[in-house]
């Protein structure tokens, strides 16, 4: 009774073992790892409730104070300051950033609800311009997102040393929110969030 006992956990301790080694290895395996987190409930963006006002001018006016220059494959460039008037939601990643990959499904999934609503726009930088290891990953994961690179200095809060790193801007191109890390952005509390901006 006692060697089965150790028997079986010793299989259990080369299972765990083996899969702690192919997370390590392996880069897609630490993906799946953190989608499956992602989907049981762990990594939820913290969303604050915005302030409903109904009259536009008895809002305290905000002033959008910092902004970036973007291109996309083509060159084409604009700046976060010509979007004034929609809702912003900015992802920073890149190709090699394991979180930023397992997050993206998260981001298609929110993207898909509102890419054709007019007052929301959506944009995935990715911070190494690296144009083509961008479209050969999301053609792997069968990612329809618009991405963007960098065409001058990055806002210090908008992302400082770490990726991904998400901001919202809301209408009057001020941040209303910012998320370090990886997070779960397909949730009903991150898109009644989004709602919440939308109609302000």
């Amino acid at each position: 009774m006692t060697t089965q006992k150790s028997k079986t956990k010793n299989i259990i301790s080369w299972v765990i073992i083996g899969a702690l080694a192919l997370v390590v290895l392996i880069p897609d395996s630490r993906v799946a790892l953190q989608r499956g987190l992602m989907k049981i409930g762990l990594f939820k963006p913290e969303v604050k409730e915005q302030p409903q006002t109904s009259n536009a001018s008895s809002a305290t006016p905000m002033v959008m104070t910092e902004s970036v220059t973007l291109s996309d494959e083509t060159g084409k460039t604009f700046s976060t300051h010509d979007l004034k008037g929609k809702v912003v939601f900015i992802n920073f990643w890149a190709t090699w950033c394991g979180p930023c990959r397992a997050e993206m499904p998260s981001i298609q999934a929110i993207y898909d609800k509102y890419k054709d609503h007019e007052q929301v726009a959506f944009l995935l930088v990715e911070v190494d311009h690296n144009i083509e290891g961008a479209k050969a990953f999301l053609a792997k994961e069968k990612l329809n997102l618009p991405v963007y690179y960098p065409e001058s200095a990055i806002p210090q809060a908008w992302m400082s040393d770490a990726i991904p790193s998400t901001v919202v801007l809301n209408k009057q191109g001020a941040l209303a929110f910012d998320h370090k890390g990886m997070a779960d952005y397909s949730t009903k509390e991150f898109e009644d969030f989004l709602i919440s901006l939308i109609n302000q």
